[in-house]
């Protein structure tokens, strides 16, 4: 019975009999203090009749605030990381339900196409990405995405949309510049350098480059080890503890990353442009330039609790197009390996692992 009809027939059963006592006892003297016990005695019955029918208070959610990552962190061991995961596929039950999330780390980046024959009739999720600039650090994101080329494709577009603000954002930060002094001359080099960066990765997304080197799927642990056998995965990570993706961090190693994982080589010195730029191939290539300036770094969120495995993940971002391009900082770029839960989640920029 619903606690509406239970209080209702409550009503129509206690009530009467309940204001005919208390207009008895109203009418006697001296009963003022019995009355008043008489009242509370039935609201208390009242209310704990309705917590009962109920259930019971509401249970509080424990997770909010807590973040549970998968992947690997700097300084981890990928041989290691690799042979753990595969023990824990090997291991894993054989029916759980709806199946389970797992993260699917590939050995080379793949376009949109390529990436489709892996996936298969596998459930995926999340995609991740980046443009592999030689020497640059680029930034990791994040496409949502349920079918696969399309969902995928569209993310990248956004992705080429956005870092198209982003350099146009640079270069007026960079002709806003006055004066002819060394600090001038080195923030616009920094400036230019982020533009020329950001131009280069809008190029690549535009075009459905081989970016994609991760992806997030969901499936029985029979059919994940089959991913694992298909040509081009380089490890199946079962996260079965995994219930809620936007309280989750993946951080899958990169396909460059084969012993441990490290930084990867970023050029800093940042000389003012000069017609002389060398020109740099972009994996697609589209041609760019770069004078070895990296892009400033955009300040990152705080990080909520972290539940479990690694402890630092790196930060990364979906391909929804952002309000206003990043407001580049004066600075020489900086790598850490730490992300956001989905949630999270969509906004904060952080460079490559």
């Amino acid at each position: 019975m619903r606690a509406g009809d239970l209080l209702r027939k409550l009503d129509q059963r206690l009530l009467p009999r309940l204001a005919a006592t208390v207009t008895r006892l109203g009418n006697g003297p001296g009963q003022t203090p019995l009355l008043g016990w008489v009242a509370m005695l039935s609201c208390t019955a009242v209310l704990a009749t309705a917590v009962l029918a109920t259930g019971g208070p509401p249970v509080p959610d424990r997770t909010v605030g807590e973040v549970t990552r998968v992947g690997v962190v700097e300084g981890d061991s990928i041989p290691r990381y690799e042979a753990t995961a595969a023990a824990d596929l090997a291991a894993l039950a054989g029916s759980l339900g709806d199946g389970t999330y797992a993260l699917v780390s590939l050995s080379e980046y793949l376009t949109p196409e390529r990436l489709a024959a892996v996936v298969g009739d596998v459930g995926i999720a999340v995609v991740f990405g980046r443009v592999p600039l030689p020497q640059r650090q680029t930034e990791i994101v994040r496409i949502p995405a349920q079918r696969v080329p399309e969902d995928v494709t569209a993310g990248m577009i956004k992705l080429a949309e956005r870092k198209e603000r982003e350099a146009a954002d640079y270069r007026a930060r960079a002709t806003a510049l006055g004066g002819g002094g060394p600090e001038e001359r080195e923030l616009r080099g920094l400036y230019l350098s982020g533009a020329q960066v950001a131009a280069a990765e809008a190029a690549a997304f535009r075009a459905g480059c081989a970016c994609l080197y991760a992806l997030v799927v969901r499936a029985e642990p029979a059919k994940l080890r089959g991913v694992a056998a298909r040509s081009g995965v380089r490890v199946v990570d079962p996260a079965p503890e995994v219930r809620r993706l936007e309280r989750t961090v993946f951080t899958p190693p990169l396909p460059e990353q084969r012993d441990v994982v490290r930084p990867p080589v970023d050029r800093t010195a940042t000389p003012e442009p000069t017609a002389s730029a060398t020109p740099v191939a972009t994996p697609t290539g589209v041609a760019a330039t770069t004078t070895g300036g990296p892009p400033a770094p955009v300040p990152t969120a705080a990080e909520p609790t972290v539940a479990d495995r690694s402890p630092a993940p790196p930060r990364v971002t979906d391909s929804s197009p952002s309000p206003s391009p990043p407001s580049p900082a004066p600075r020489a770029s900086t790598w850490t390996p730490s992300t956001s839960a989905d949630t999270a989640d969509t906004d904060d920029l952080e460079r490559t692992p």
